[in-house]
């Protein structure tokens, strides 16, 4: 393998808007490289965050352990707080499983724990990812405060979302693989 092929798609480049979200989350932007197949780093900015810390925060995903016909995967990783929050910093640990061969349906629950800065505790979350057709999917997900459903549609090196925050401020994101 070439070295231009080994950087092929290693850094992903994200946009979210949700314009009646805090300010801190109407405009979302990040960056994130892809530093081994488990481990992703990168940064976050929000322009229009109240604070220093609530415009740049960093990223970081862990996948300590990869899922088996038996075992979940088990991720760890930090990012910006709860899209409803001013600022913060959330750390999280959550386990993760595809339950197609065990349900027969395309159905992928996590759950897990975060610590919020922004609320100093700990907070339970989760998740359940549909994938409907092998471009389209949805995840309902819960921050340990709001539930926030989410549409995806990949196409090629792109991925669009719709989001409905708290299940009612309805957002788009878009990302690009390169």
């Amino acid at each position: 393998m070439s070295g231009a092929e080994e950087n092929d798609n290693k850094w992903v480049w994200s946009l979210r808007i949700i314009p009646g979200a805090v300010p801190r989350a109407q405009i979302r932007t990040t960056l994130t490289y892809r530093f081994h197949p488990r481990l992703t780093a990168g940064v976050e900015y929000n322009p229009k965050g109240e604070t220093a810390n609530a415009r740049v925060s960093p990223l970081a995903n862990f996948l300590v352990m990869t899922e088996t016909a038996k075992r979940p995967a088990l991720i760890v990783g930090t990012s910006s707080d709860r899209i409803g929050t001013r600022d913060g910093q959330s750390f999280y640990a959550t386990l993760s499983k595809n339950l197609k061969r065990e349900t027969g349906l395309p159905i992928a629950p996590y759950a897990g724990i975060a610590y919020s800065t922004f609320q100093d505790r700990a907070l339970g979350l989760g998740g359940l990812n549909v994938q409907f057709t092998r471009n389209f999917s949805g995840l309902a997900m819960f921050d340990g405060v709001h539930a926030h459903p989410m549409l995806f549609y990949n196409y090629k090196r792109s991925q669009f979302l719709f989001i409905l925050v708290k299940g009612r401020i309805p957002g788009v994101g878009y990302n690009v693989t390169f």
